[in-house]
């Protein structure tokens, strides 16, 4: 667990530099450069699907080179190169350009570190180890809107963007630096007749585990209906929320996914893997009906916090799952495809989500998304006949 601990300080770390950023995007388009809740979309969904496009890249060849730590380091060495993207934007093509660096990063790495997460863990809890590398990942994330809350909420004048960007660097090299401390087990290379090749992964493709695929399809219909957060932060600031208050409220998010994801993961290695994904996607719904119909303030701050939950209850554990029902040779190429499925629906989610948005108005996007939630829970609930066995 000492490898999970360093991957999760890298994650941690790196979370604080991004989200220091993130939730200042919408801000920061809407306010300076004019833009609609319609084109943050397309930025956003472009943006997270060629992040999806690389991510089975990353696993692929994290697979094919035997060499995770070192493809990882490239992902999240892209961070870097995002806050000076930042720093040189002058309007929304600007922003399109930094993200969609910061989110090919992202792709990148996310396939090759959960292997290594993977590999590091007892195999029995497996559940728990993703779930610390999920409460350390999200517990950077809510230190760094803590700090650009802090920032905002003792602001007397305008918003210095660029200021915060330079700052988000600093937490971003030393995430960089913990890569010193991580060991990567060895492995042996393919034989020639093995060798991971395109025409390998089509033949394996045909033979995965039907879980597996079954799964597969239901990340990408709950992805159709979970379009980008930054229309989670729209609709507060709607509401009447400051842009601290803003802010907080997803640092609130965050902090609840930090909280409840190892004790969450290890429930998983109890009671097993399908009862957290079903809760997980039916918490998600009831969520965001509340982001849908939420009358005053208090009831979006509920939402968040539940929205946290559900981050807690499927990210560590669909890792997990995964990881006992995938090939063992392709393990990061599988991360790798479902994540690119997930990032690829990313973009259609959040056009279909601006425009339902500026035609029909706020509720109509949240409820389409509570109802391809309750589908993914129900289809799981139904045909998901042979859940992964329980760890002893």
């Amino acid at each position: 667990m000492v490898n999970v601990f360093f991957l999760g300080l890298i994650s941690f770390f790196t979370d604080i530099s991004t989200e220091m950023v993130y939730p200042l995007i919408p801000l920061y388009l809407t306010a300076t450069l004019g833009a609609t809740p319609a084109l943050i979309g397309v930025i956003e969904g472009i943006a997270e699907s060629v992040a999806g496009l690389m991510k089975v890249y990353g696993g692929y060849i994290s697979d094919k080179l035997k060499k995770r730590k070192m493809v990882a380091f490239i992902g999240y060495s892209s961070g870097v190169l995002y806050k000076f993207a930042l720093l040189l934007a002058g309007s929304w093509a600007g922003i399109l350009i930094a993200r969609i660096i910061d989110r090919t990063g992202k792709g990148i790495r996310v396939a090759p570190r959960n292997a290594l997460v993977s590999e590091s863990a007892d195999k029995k809890h497996l559940g728990r180890a993703f779930g610390l590398h999920k409460t350390l990942d999200t517990a950077g994330a809510a230190l760094g809107i803590l700090i650009t809350y802090f920032f905002l909420s003792n602001l007397t004048g305008d918003i210095n963007f660029n200021r915060i960007f330079l700052i988000s660097l600093i937490p971003a090299f030393i995430g960089l630096s913990m890569f010193a401390f991580v060991k990567e087990k060895k492995q042996a290379a393919p034989k020639p007749a093995e060798r991971i090749s395109i025409k390998f992964l089509f033949q394996s493709f045909k033979t995965l585990d039907r879980r597996l695929k079954l799964y597969l399809l239901v990340a990408l219909l709950f992805t159709l209906g979970n379009s980008s957060k930054t229309f989670l932060l729209l609709k507060s600031s709607a509401l009447g929320y400051s842009d601290s208050a803003v802010v907080f409220l997803y640092f609130v998010y965050n902090a609840s996914a930090a909280v409840m994801a190892v004790p969450f993961g290890g429930l998983s290695d109890r009671v097993g893997r399908k009862k957290l994904l079903v809760a997980g996607y039916l918490v998600f719904a009831i969520a965001y009906f509340g982001f849908a119909f939420a009358a005053d303030r208090s009831i979006i701050a509920v939402s968040f916090v539940l929205y946290g939950v559900h981050a807690a209850m499927i990210v560590g554990v669909e890792r997990a799952f995964i990881t006992e029902i995938a090939p063992q040779e392709l393990l990061g190429t599988m991360y790798g495809l479902h994540a690119t499925i997930v990032g690829v629906a990313l973009l259609p989610a959040s056009v279909v989500t601006g425009f339902l948005w500026v035609t029909f108005g706020p509720v109509v996007p949240f409820v389409y998304g509570a109802c391809l939630s309750l589908a993914a829970a129900i289809i799981l609930l139904l045909f998901l006949n042979h859940p992964v066995s329980k760890q002893p």
